[in-house]
C-alpha cells in the first residue's frame, strides 16, 4: 500500500512540476521534440540527435571544412526570446539568429556565441558580416557609420566564471527591434543596439553552428520561441509584422502562382515600406506552431471553397482568435472564397465579404470604367487600371454593407453574368443577372468594432498581372493598412523586373 501511495504522489509531484514549468514561461513553444530532427535541416555528416538532445560532431576522420549549420526551416524569426541550453565540449559554437543562408548550410548574420574556452561566449557576433558588435561585458551602440560606443556591463572574467565548463548552461537571446541581448545562466553577457540601417537585420533564419578546426562536439536541447510584438524603431517608429499563407499548386504555370505571388509582395515591401516585417509561409499552412504569434495581419492567398485551408483542422478557430485581438485578415481570388455554413460568417466578420455559391461569379474579363474608392489609405498613389484576370463579383456582403467600403469597382460585360435562367454554383445565377449593366464591387475593405481591419481583393489569376504598378500597389497598400501601419501620402511605390516575376513559380 505503501509503494502504491508513494508512486502517485511521485507521478503527482512531476505532474505539478510540468505545470509549473510551463506557466513559467507562457508564450514559449518547442522547436525541437528531443526525438528527431524533423523541421531543422543540416549537413547529415554531421548533426544527430543523441540522448534527447542535437548533437553535433566533427572528429579528425570527419572534419568540416568551413563552419556549417543546422537551420531551422519552419519559418524565420524578428522580435522573439529564444531560450534553450547548450554544451560544448571542444572548439566554438554559436545560435545564429536574423541570418541569411549564404550556401547550402552556410549561414550569416547575427551569433549569440560560445565556447570552450574563456574569452567568446556570451558575445554578439556577426558572421559573414561586420565581426564582433558586442563583447562580453559590454553594452555597445553600433552606429549608422558603423563606429561603437561601448559602455562596461560587467567585468568579462567574473562573467566567466559563471558559464559551467563541458556541462549544461542556459542561452537567452531577446531580440527587440534594434536591440540584442544574450544572456547566460540568467545574467547579461552582452548588449546591441544596431544603428547601422544598411547592414543590420530585423528578421532572418535561425540556425546552430558547429566550427570548422579541430574535433569538437556541441549539443542542444530545450529549445523554446516567443515571438513578441514588433518594438518601435528610431526613424521608422512603431512597426507591424503581416503573415502570409500561400496555397499549393492547383493550375497551369502561371496561374494560381501563389508563393511566387506572396514572395515576390513580400520583397516588394521589404525593400520599400521598413514599417512593416513581413513573413510568408507555403505549402497551404504554416507547419511553424509559432507563425501567428506576433502577427498584426494574416494574408490569405490560396486556393478556396471546400479546399480552403482556413477551414480545415481547427484553422477557423485559430483565425477567429487572432480577429478576436484585432489582428488585420486579408484575402486575394480564390481564397476569398469559403462555404456559406463553414467560413462565410467567419469571412463577414473578418474582411466584410465573401464569395458564395449560387450567387457569386468568377468569369475571366477585362477592367472597364473603373472606379477607385476617394480618400482611402488603400488607393493612395492608384491610378485607374485596366487588365484582364479572373475578377470575381457579386460577393455576399455584410447586410446595408455595414462597415465595407468599395476600393475597387468596376462594369463587367452582360455575358459574364451568365445565359438569362442559368444557375450555376460560379457561372451564372438569377441574382447577378437582374444587375446587368451595373458595376461591381472587386476589393473592399472592411472594419470591425473590435477595431480589427480586413480586405478582400478579388484579382490574381494570372501571377504576370503582380507586374502591373498599379494593381500591385493597390495590393501592397492594402498590406499596410490591414495591418495597422501607416500607407504612404503616394502610396507603396515598387518596381518589380520581369526576372523578378519568373522567379519562385511553381513547378507543375
Amino acid at each position: 500500500m505503501m509503494r502504491i501511495v508513494v508512486c502517485v504522489w511521485a507521478v503527482l509531484v512531476l505532474f505539478m512540476s510540468n505545470i509549473t514549468r510551463a506557466d513559467d514561461e507562457p508564450g514559449f513553444k518547442s522547436l525541437f521534440n528531443g526525438q528527431n530532427l524533423d523541421g531543422w535541416d543540416g549537413n547529415p555528416k554531421f548533426w544527430i540527435v543523441k540522448d534527447g538532445a542535437i548533437h553535433g560532431e566533427t572528429t579528425s576522420d570527419n572534419p568540416t571544412s568551413g563552419n556549417t549549420f543546422l537551420i531551422w526551416r519552419q519559418g524565420t524569426v524578428d522580435d522573439f526570446v529564444l531560450r534553450l541550453q547548450y554544451k560544448i565540449v571542444g572548439g566554438n559554437s554559436g545560435i545564429q539568429y536574423r541570418s541569411k543562408e549564404l550556401d547550402p548550410w552556410v549561414i550569416g548574420g547575427y551569433q549569440a556565441d560560445f565556447e570552450v574556452g574563456e574569452t567568446w561566449s556570451g558575445i554578439l557576433y556577426e558572421e559573414r558580416g561586420r565581426g564582433i558588435l558586442a563583447s562580453r561585458g559590454v553594452r555597445a551602440t553600433v552606429k549608422a557609420d558603423g563606429k561603437k560606443e561601448q559602455e562596461t556591463l560587467a567585468d568579462s572574467a567574473e562573467l566567466q566564471k559563471l558559464i559551467k565548463k563541458e556541462d549544461w548552461n542556459d542561452y537567452e537571446i531577446i531580440a527587440e527591434g534594434i536591440h540584442l541581448t544574450h544572456k547566460i545562466n540568467g545574467v547579461v553577457f552582452s548588449e546591441a543596439i544596431d544603428e547601422d540601417e544598411k547592414n543590420r537585420a530585423m528578421s532572418g533564419l535561425l540556425a546552430l553552428q558547429l566550427h570548422a578546426g579541430p574535433p569538437m562536439i556541441v549539443e542542444f536541447k530545450n529549445i523554446r520561441l516567443k515571438r513578441t510584438k514588433l518594438a518601435a524603431v528610431p526613424g521608422i517608429g512603431d512597426r507591424k509584422k503581416i503573415v502570409m499563407v500561400a496555397g499549393t499548386p492547383s493550375h497551369s504555370p502561371g496561374e494560381h502562382e501563389f508563393n511566387a505571388g506572396c514572395l515576390l509582395l513580400k520583397k516588394s515591401l521589404d525593400q520599400n515600406a521598413p514599417q512593416v516585417v513581413c513573413t510568408a509561409y507555403n505549402g497551404g499552412w504554416p507547419v511553424d506552431s509559432t507563425a501567428f504569434d506576433n502577427a498584426d495581419a494574416v494574408f490569405l492567398y490560396s486556393d478556396g471553397g471546400g479546399g480552403h485551408p482556413a477551414i480545415q483542422r481547427d484553422h477557423l478557430a485559430l483565425l477567429d482568435a487572432l480577429a478576436r485581438q484585432g489582428v488585420g485578415i486579408a484575402a486575394a481570388h480564390y481564397a476569398v472564397e469559403v462555404p456559406k455554413e463553414k467560413g462565410g460568417p467567419e469571412f463577414l466578420n473578418w474582411i466584410g465579404g465573401y464569395f458564395e455559391a449560387y450567387w457569386s461569379v468568377n468569369p475571366h474579363w477585362t477592367l472597364d470604367k473603373t472606379k477607385l474608392a476617394k480618400d482611402h489609405p488603400i488607393t493612395r498613389g492608384v491610378r485607374p487600371f485596366a487588365i484582364n484576370d479572373e475578377w470575381y463579383y457579386h460577393m455576399r456582403f455584410r447586410d446595408n454593407m455595414q462597415g465595407v467600403t468599395p476600393i475597387l469597382s468596376a462594369l463587367p460585360p452582360d455575358a459574364t453574368r451568365g445565359a438569362d435562367g442559368a444557375n450555376s454554383p460560379h457561372g451564372g445565377n438569377p441574382h447577378v443577372q437582374k444587375r446587368k449593366g451595373m458595376a461591381e464591387v472587386l476589393a473592399w475593405a472592411a472594419e470591425r468594432p473590435d477595431g480589427g481591419r480586413g480586405f478582400g481583393f478579388t484579382g490574381g489569376h494570372f501571377h504576370r498581372n503582380w507586374g502591373h504598378d498599379d494593381n500591385r500597389k493597390l495590393m501592397l497598400n492594402a498590406l499596410l493598412w490591414v495591418a495597422n501601419a501607416e500607407v504612404p501620402q503616394d502610396g507603396v511605390n515598387s518596381t518589380v523586373t520581369e526576372d523578378e516575376l519568373k522567379q519562385n513559380l511553381d513547378k507543375k
